[in-house]
């Protein structure tokens, strides 16, 4: 198999991913999910995937498909890269094992489709905050709570972002 191959097989439909996360906890591990944009991937994304992936034996990502970017009101040119390429460069990172591209506005369906062991966000995020209309409330925590799972946030890495960086031209 052709390396770009091997990434390709990483993203995965809603229902593969279902039945990845079942053959999951059949072998015992650990499932961690996270979302996010990822419009122009930095230093800050690799440094917080790496620590959400070192949570758990599988790290999941679910990705904003282009119409929900567009939802987030993150700016009249977003995203800039397309959810085909978020896609596939989020892939090619060793950390990451699966990738899937979501249409509705918050990962939440998926987050109960898969159902993680944890659910990790940054920390702009509170996972102590229980009130969804707060705009700090982690989408998915009251679930995964709810099976027994954690809800974790990450510091971020200061100076980076994509609104920061598209701000520098």
């Amino acid at each position: 198999m052709s390396r770009l191959s091997f990434i390709q097989t990483k993203r995965l439909t809603i229902q593969q991913a279902i039945q990845q996360a079942e053959m999951c906890r059949l072998k015992g591990k650990k499932i961690v999910f996270t979302n996010g944009c990822f419009d122009i991937l930095h230093l800050g994304h690799v440094s917080y995937l790496a620590q959400a992936a070192d949570l758990g034996q599988v790290l999941f990502v679910g990705i904003n498909d282009d119409h929900s970017v567009r939802g987030l009101e993150k700016g009249a040119d977003r995203p800039i890269n397309s959810e085909d390429a978020r896609a596939t460069v989020l892939s090619a990172l060793g950390m990451v094992d699966h990738v899937i591209v979501f249409t509705e506005p918050t990962p939440l369906a998926l987050i109960e489709a898969i159902k993680p062991d944890v659910l990790v966000k940054g920390a702009d995020y509170d996972a102590t905050t229980d009130d969804p209309r707060n705009p700090r409330y982690i989408v998915g925590k009251k679930e995964v709570e709810s099976w027994g799972g954690i809800v974790n946030t990450i510091q971020m890495v200061e100076g980076y972002s994509t609104t920061a960086i598209l701000n520098k031209r």
